[in-house]
């Protein structure tokens, strides 16, 4: 309760501040455009270089991808045995198995495996959760919501993201020492991250659920906060797989949906209702099975 309890009062602060005619309606879209350019870049170009090239890097950069595929074809499933609609598949194979690893991966890994771990949860996020919503979630996309795509367009998408550029410059230039003199001012932009993020988050988040969705909402949060983690746990143990990078990999399993991956929902006209209700239930109902998955890994 105490590693999450400061993390749920920046939540609530941003909750609340929406509700102040003061704010503007579209004051998360530049909160949220200030940790793209400038937070998330600069904690990746601090964190990243001092990682070496291991092994253990392929846990958090392979895992992502067999999430993916694993809650993608269980929501089908489940989509297939509940006789969900075209609308209502599509939402559900957009934030079922896209899970929120940055915005709030980042921060929940920081507070329950420290500022040192933050590295392995970058890899995770930009080589696994990003990549699947650029390239998955644009094909998703193209199928349910009748938008078009095309190679250079998602290639474009990735290599144009900020986070992602620093993520290669991180990994394949000397950036410690060419960036050794501002280290102070990533360092502030850095620790700016989490306190941001939270409030972007609770300043979007929606608390409504029409009553038609619930078993299709109920059943997607399920798959999404536990049982693909206690999958994957069970995996990890039955192989034997141990390390920091194993545990932030599994937690980041159990983060809940994507609000990137809801807004695009809500965007193609795939039940907006049901992917906002996921996304902002998910977040508070993820303070619960966060810590649960945590102390099951331990």
């Amino acid at each position: 309760m105490q590693q999450t309890l400061s993390l749920l009062i920046l939540l609530a602060a941003g909750y609340l501040l929406r509700r102040l005619p003061i704010f503007p309606a579209d004051t998360d879209r530049s909160l949220n455009l200030y940790v793209i350019y400038i937070a998330l870049p600069a904690l990746i170009l601090r964190q990243v270089p001092g990682l070496s090239f291991s092994r253990a890097m392929l846990t958090p950069v392979l895992m992502p991808w067999l999430v993916v595929l694993c809650s993608s074809l269980l929501t089908l499933l489940l989509c297939r045995l509940l006789r969900c609609s075209r609308e209502t598949t599509g939402a559900l194979l957009l934030v079922v198995p896209l899970g929120n690893t940055s915005f709030l991966g980042i921060p929940m890994v920081e507070q329950f495996f420290g500022r040192n771990a933050v590295s392995w949860a970058i890899l995770y996020d930009q080589f696994g959760s990003f990549l699947a919503l650029a390239t998955y979630g644009t094909l998703i996309l193209a199928i349910y919501g009748g938008s078009s795509i095309t190679l250079a367009g998602v290639l474009r998408r990735i290599f144009l993201f900020p986070p992602f550029i620093a993520l290669l410059a991180a990994t394949l230039l000397p950036v410690q020492e060419l960036l050794h003199p501002l280290d102070k001012a990533l360092s502030l932009a850095a620790g700016s991250l989490v306190p941001v993020v939270l409030v972007a988050i609770g300043f979007q988040m929606r608390l409504l659920l029409p009553a038609a969705d619930l078993l299709p909402f109920a059943a997607g949060l399920l798959v999404r906060l536990l049982v693909i983690p206690l999958l994957f746990l069970f995996l990890c143990r039955i192989l034997g797989l141990e390390g920091t990078a194993v545990r932030v990999s599994l937690f980041e399993t159990a983060m809940p949906p994507m609000v990137t991956a809801g807004a695009l929902a809500s965007i193609a006209g795939l039940n907006p209702r049901l992917t906002s209700a996921m996304v902002g239930f998910g977040i508070l109902f993820s303070f619960a099975t966060l810590p649960f998955i945590f102390r099951l890994m331990h």
